[in-house]
């Protein structure tokens, strides 16, 4: 006999009411998740998933209401509960893990505090047994020196940790179900994994009941027992994953798992994508809703939606249905993203629009640019430390070293990626590259000019040849000024051009980056998290830049509106040129864009090499703990061992003697405590610095 259901979901409907539309967010969903399972829910942004986490904790935002359906808890609708009632069920018996950790967190209240409150709220505890128990949860979910942080505040942590916090608030009380929507997106890949074996583990010994609301195919693969696949607020496919993923019947579900970048991907060939945008749920189409996107589309599809019907162990809903993942072999995609057959002719290659005379003398590179393979950018042994103050005077007690003598180049029209946890000094370093900090020591150099050197003036001047695409497009972009108004804003800062020349450049990068001319009078809230990271490659292109750093360029975004963004940043490269810095944790996304790669480590780079050289022969033990890491979008492998990176990220004030790795390295010997190791040639442009590297320089090398 089949058990009891934790959490069942009947028939719901959910309405958003604006001022002079109603979006119908959740459309007559049905699903439910038994006790200790994971349901794994995947769609693109705006399908509803998290509208439908946020109905089950009767947490809608303003104009929000449940207009049909039942949410059962326990034999409990809690659709019919007053406020009252469900303030003693929210956080208690149901608990959710918001996407957004910053936001979701109180800003003036100590994490101790905010985590303690449950508790307080459910469980009586005094202050003191409150304390003692979210320390106990913070160090359950991996946060280093726990004890120490309970009274700092949300701004005072990273993403990751922030989530980790959220994880802690969530599971305080040991809810019955977990609602966790997006709870690893923007997470390096090994915290990712780290976090959801915690929520596995949790799972297990709680016997929870969890919905895994996410966008990656890669995740669910790996941790959901069963799959529900969501596309414009209906329920499309629904299946055990095993078999959802071998025998897939949705087109949507299809490119879902097509437009995830392997890490066996072609450099040279543009990523699959999903063409088009979903339907505005105001008015959504009469037919299938994903029909204006889908390659099997009839008529019958436009005009009549089909019903989710077929094998109660695997439902779907599509007239005509497809058997299995999208065969790469057969596909083609052209650099603007669209998809064609794969014998099909390719367009001929785009010319960029010519610029205003004024505008290219303003911005022209203070040399020659010289030809492809020179270098632009040389970082040359750079040191970042940052004072910690302490006491009633607020002295130095210690220094936290951010970076230690990072040292690489980048030719013209090349990529370098930069990889490794959060907190290694990666973001520290690209805003040394783009003089947004200065370094205790060493120096960046652009066309030979040392930014180090240059006065407050000069530099300003100089800065329009070095721009970054920042992590954040929303905090980035003034949410005051429209976005033709905050894209002129570098070029009116330089005295770069009339107005009307100002206004040609924001319609010609808008046109390049995929946005509407009308664009311009919008507010960044108006766009999607896609279109807002568009925009901010569109601003960091304003200047006619040589060197963009990138940092986290497409971390919270969908598979799909990755894919997209990351042929853009290609197409882009070609045709103007430009030098990337790509900052990210995704490996897989780095090996796709960038030419050479470089890993770091508590401030040191500890390889570098060829996307080949760092996937295929890794020779440092971080190196192959990253890769191992990755979300694999194959069920079939969720049970492989792996070699997960032990340990806890040491303290950035006092790294260790030696290695800075070896306190987690599976190969540390005592010299490894003893001596730092440098970086040495394994082969050509291949460098590792490991006294016991996993792949030995080839004999003659000279290494």
């Amino acid at each position: 006999m089949s058990p009891t259901p934790a959490l069942k979901i009947d028939g719901l409907s959910t309405d958003i009411h604006l001022s002079s539309s109603v979006v119908h967010a959740v459309g007559d969903v049905s699903l439910s998740i038994d006790p200790g399972e994971t349901l794994g829910l995947v769609g693109e942004s705006g399908c509803g998933k998290s509208m439908l986490g946020l109905s089950v904790m009767r947490l809608l935002p303003a104009g929000g209401r449940i207009v049909q359906g039942t949410i059962e808890l326990d034999g409990t609708d809690l659709v019919t509960l007053g406020e009252a009632s469900m303030r003693d069920v929210r956080g208690n018996d149901v608990a959710m893990i918001f996407q957004d950790s910053l936001t979701s967190l109180n800003p003036t209240m100590s994490v101790g505090d905010q985590i303690a409150e449950p508790l307080l709220r459910h469980r009586s505890m005094s202050k003191s047994e409150a304390r003692t128990r979210a320390t106990e949860l913070l160090g359950i979910v991996g946060m280093p020196r726990p004890q120490d942080r309970l009274d700092d505040y949300p701004h005072q942590f990273s993403g990751g940790q922030r989530q980790r916090i959220m994880i802690a608030m969530a599971l305080s009380c040991e809810p019955k179900v977990l609602l966790a929507d997006e709870p690893t997106t923007a997470l390096d890949v090994t915290i990712q994994a780290e976090i959801l074996g915690l929520l596995d583990g949790l799972k297990e010994r709680l016997g929870m009941a969890v919905l895994l609301v996410t966008h990656d195919m890669g995740v669910v693969a790996g941790r959901a027992d069963r799959v529900n696949v969501m596309y414009a607020g209906r329920m499309v496919e629904s299946a055990r994953t095993d078999r959802l993923f071998a025998h897939m019947h949705h087109p949507y579900t299809q490119a879902l798992l097509g437009a995830i970048p392997l890490l066996t991907q072609a450099r040279d060939q543009p990523l699959y994508s999903i063409p088009g945008l979903p339907p505005d749920l105001t008015a959504p189409p009469p037919g299938c809703r994903f029909a204006a996107r889908c390659a099997h589309a009839t008529e019958q599809c436009r005009e009549v939606e089909p019903p989710l019907a077929g094998d109660p162990d695997h439902l779907f809903a599509c007239w005509h249905p497809v058997d299995g993942p999208l065969d790469r072999r057969k596909v083609a995609v052209t650099a603007a993203g669209t998809t064609v057959a794969a014998d099909a002719t390719p367009p001929p290659a785009e010319e960029p629009a010519p610029l205003p005379t004024a505008v290219v003398a303003a911005t022209a590179p203070p040399t020659e640019p010289g030809e492809n393979g020179s270098d632009v950018l040389v970082v040359d042994d750079v040191v970042c430390e940052y004072p910690v103050k302490g006491g009633v005077l607020r002295r130095t007690v210690d220094t936290v070293k951010a970076v230690s003598g990072i040292s690489f180049s980048v030719a013209r029209g090349q990529t370098f990626g930069l990889v490794g946890e959060s907190g290694c000094g990666k973001t520290t370093l690209g805003k040394v590259i783009i003089a947004l900090e200065r370094p205790d020591s060493g120096r960046t150099t652009v066309h030979g000019v040392d930014m180090t050197k240059l006065g407050r003036g000069e530099l300003r001047t100089f800065r329009k040849n070095v721009q970054m695409m920042f992590q954040d497009p929303v905090t980035s972009l003034d949410p005051r000024l429209r976005i033709g108004a905050a894209l002129r804003e570098p070029m009116r800062a330089q005295g770069i051009g009339t107005r009307r020349e100002q206004d040609e450049v924001v319609r010609q990068l808008l046109g390049e980056v995929g946005l509407p001319a009308d664009a311009i009078e919008r507010f960044p809230h108006e766009f999607s998290g896609g279109q807002r990271q568009r925009l901010g490659l569109a601003r960091a292109l304003m200047l006619n830049p040589e060197v963009i750093v990138a940092d986290e360029p497409v971390s919270a975004l969908d598979v799909s509106i990755r894919s997209q963004v990351l042929n853009l940043m290609k197409r882009l490269q070609a045709l103007h040129g430009l030098t990337y810095v790509v900052i990210s944790h995704d490996l897989a996304v780095v090996k796709y864009l960038a030419d050479r790669i470089g890993v770091m480590y508590m401030g040191k780079l500890v390889e570098v090499g060829s996307g080949e050289d760092i996937y295929r022969r890794p020779a440092h033990h971080y190196t192959a703990g990253l890769i191992d890491a990755i979300p694999e979008p194959d069920p079939t492998l969720r049970r492989r061992e792996r070699v997960a990176l032990r340990g806890e990220l040491p303290d950035p004030r006092h790294p260790p003697s030696g290695c800075r790795f070896r306190t987690r390295c599976p190969a540390a010997q005592s010299i490894c405590a003893e001596q730092e190791p440098v970086l040495e040639e394994l082969g050509a442009e291949h460098e590792v610095a490991c006294h016991f590297p996993r792949v030995q320089a080839p004999v003659g090398s000279g290494a």
